[in-house]
């Protein structure tokens, strides 16, 4: 939609913004700062850049999802894992209660 596009236009300025501000750009040198500056070398257009994005962002819940799942498997199929999980979050957490 119109939103979610504006959105993203906005997004991307803001990185944009960032990056003509910081000193040390190889801290900064993430997927969508390398989409910027391919834009800046004529490699894409905006609508590119913006298109990758959006689909970055909408593609995260799909495969968080199924990396969850497996892991949740994997997890399931090694009990020593789990228990030493467990351990690690009742390190951590103490006696507080989880929280979803």
């Amino acid at each position: 939609s119109k939103d979610l596009k504006g959105a993203m236009e906005t997004l991307i300025e803001q990185k944009r913004q960032k990056l003509s501000t910081v000193e040390k750009l190889d801290e900064h040198m993430d997927f969508a700062s390398q989409l910027i500056f391919a834009q800046n070398r004529g490699d894409l257009t905006a609508e590119n850049v913006n298109q990758c994005v959006l689909e970055m962002m909408i593609a995260a819940p799909d495969t968080l999802s199924v990396t969850l799942f497996f892991m949740l498997i994997l997890i399931a199929e090694h009990p020593t894992v789990e228990e030493e999980m467990m351990r690690e979050i009742e390190t951590v957490m103490g006696k507080q209660d989880l929280q979803t």
